[in-house]
């Protein structure tokens, strides 16, 4: 007996055939809905997620508030570092006694808010933007307590330092309503 020649096998094109091909994208998990309500093209956009998600609606002049923040703690700390008698004397109103470490060291610190307060204006993660605001409003809050207290204990009151307590009651405020605005969760359109 002599076997049949066999006809080749036709492939089928999953590309041209729609079941087929809908069949294959419900066994990987892609092309419906996931629990946020996104349709995922593929699965490698499926397990990265997907980049809008993170994309943040940032408040009215959030950058410009960084920035002027980021510029102001900059030339502060090199204002620190630099000329740290002139700066006592500007605030305080009196010479400084002692050395002027302690006012150097203050603007070490300053300028290492100061890095914080550009890469929080040169990134776009919101998390990052939200710390940088925390970090900030944190600084506002203790050095208004700081110079509360020294002042109480000297018993002077500058004109200069109610201005500078005066002014960081204002910007612990402004930072504070951005870092509320920032975290709160967008209304669905």
């Amino acid at each position: 007996m002599a076997s049949k020649p066999q006809p080749p096998l036709m492939k089928k094109h999953s590309q041209t055939d729609l079941i087929s091909r809908l069949k294959s994208r419900k066994i990987l998990g892609v092309g419906g809905e996931d629990d946020d309500g996104e349709v995922h093209r593929s699965k490698i956009s499926q397990m990265l997620g997907n980049e809008m998600k993170f994309a943040v609606r940032e408040p009215f002049g959030l950058r410009v508030w960084i920035l002027i923040s980021a510029v102001g703690f900059t030339v502060m700390a090199l204002m620190a570092l630099v000329f740290p008698n002139q700066l006592y004397e500007v605030v305080f109103e009196e010479e400084l006694s002692t050395t002027s470490i302690s006012v150097r060291l203050y603007g070490g610190a300053l300028l290492s808010l100061a890095l914080i307060m550009w890469n929080g204006f040169y990134t776009a993660e919101k998390v990052i933007i939200q710390w940088t605001l925390l970090s900030e409003a944190c600084y506002f809050a203790i050095q208004f307590l700081v110079t509360s207290i020294t002042l109480m204990e000297i018993g002077i009151l500058p004109n200069t330092a109610i201005l500078l307590l005066l002014s960081r009651v204002l910007f612990l405020a402004v930072t504070m309503a951005y870092y509320y605005h920032l975290g709160r969760k967008a209304k669905k359109v």
